[in-house]
């Protein structure tokens, strides 16, 4: 499936997943970030460094992990993405998403 993000046509999944993480560039991230109704700051930046970093480890990604990381606490995480952060923020950070979201 292609969609247009940022004046660039993406592959990407019918849930607007990116499904080449090479495709990802910061406008696209922007432009994402403003579609699920999210501002991006230093912090946000910081965890979606973290998360992109994860997928290139192969690491499954899950919110506790995100507790684990040392960047972000929970409270912050769900502050930084409300309504279903790991979600949004795999999506803004152009990473699959992942199997524990629904």
């Amino acid at each position: 499936m292609e969609s247009n993000i940022a004046g660039i046509i993406l592959d990407v999944t019918e849930d607007g997943y990116l499904n080449d993480l090479s495709q990802w560039n910061k406008e696209i991230a922007k432009e994402i970030a403003k579609e699920e109704g999210v501002e991006l700051q230093d912090k946000h930046w910081e965890v979606i460094t973290w998360l992109q970093e994860q997928v290139k480890k192969e690491v499954t990604l899950s919110v506790r992990g995100i507790k684990k990381s040392g960047v972000v606490d929970i409270k912050e995480f769900y502050t930084l993405f409300p309504g279903g952060p790991l979600k949004k923020a795999t999506r803004i950070a152009g990473v699959p998403k992942p199997k524990s979201c629904i």
